[in-house]
């Protein structure tokens, strides 16, 4: 078990982050111990994103430019592998065509329209977000970026939850689509929204509330596209999974904005 975890970790930095970490499985068992440990990549992520954004603002530099580090940051962690997916998804799912013509039309090189429109939003309202917490105090900035990079994982480690399929037979939908036990999916995603709110408590005020209920908010509308795509698509694809990523660390952020 130990051995598992060992390579579930490793499974799930190699395969999420550009963090240099030897991926030394890649079997069903490694990619649902991966999955699972999903929501610690993210942790790495957010923290990696909150330390920049901080420092600069505490060195003087405007909450604007903190937000954009910030912002920046996991796009190049991830080799902006999850903004691509959301793009190529955003693709698929505006060209209204069958399945089989959507997922070719996700696996070509360019981006069209409803990609390069939904990147932008999605970039813009993410850096709004930041700026506005960073106005606030270098904390709030910091810690939305942990939770966002935390909830964005979460989000992949309950796609990849029994009864979810894969849309294609290769790629990495394939590898982890159905590989993680349902109640293995529950337990982590309490615990994870667990911290979240403690998190929040951290900072005092309605915090608890407003981080517990910005994360439940993000998981809800990515379970939402998850169920679109899986009947779009006929499952899941490498690029869904950015995409779900993308969407539950934009709406986290989005509900630490509000009230």
């Amino acid at each position: 078990m130990t051995s598992l975890n060992s390579h579930g970790i490793r499974f799930a930095f190699g395969t999420l982050t550009v963090i240099p970490v030897r991926v030394t499985r890649w079997d069903r068992a490694a990619a649902r111990a991966g999955m699972l440990c999903a929501p610690l990549a993210g942790l790495a992520v957010g923290a990696l994103a909150a330390v920049p954004g901080s420092l600069l603002l505490l060195s003087g530099s405007g909450p604007l430019l903190a937000a954009v580090v910030s912002a920046a940051v996991p796009a190049a962690l991830t080799r902006g592998l999850h903004l691509d997916g959301l793009a190529d998804t955003a693709d698929g799912l505006g060209s209204g065509k069958p399945a089989e013509d959507a997922l070719r039309i996700m696996k070509q090189s360019d981006i069209g329209p409803f990609g390069v429109i939904t990147l932008l939003f999605t970039l813009l309202a993410q850096v709004a977000v930041l700026q506005q917490l960073y106005a606030q105090s270098w904390r709030q900035g910091a810690a939305a970026a942990v939770v966002a990079g935390v909830v964005a994982r979460l989000a992949l480690t309950l796609a990849s939850r029994d009864g979810v399929p894969a849309a294609r037979p290769e790629g990495l939908g394939a590898a982890v689509a159905g590989t993680v036990p349902v109640r293995g999916a529950v337990a982590v995603a309490l615990v994870t929204v667990a911290a979240c709110v403690g998190a929040g408590a951290l900072l005092g005020g309605y915090g608890a509330l407003r981080y517990g209920l910005a994360a439940l908010a993000a998981l809800a509308v990515a379970q939402l596209l998850l169920r679109h795509c899986v009947r779009r698509f006929g499952g899941v694809t490498g690029d869904v999974f950015g995409a779900l990523a993308e969407t539950a660390a934009t709406v986290t952020l989005v509900g630490l904005a509000l009230g």
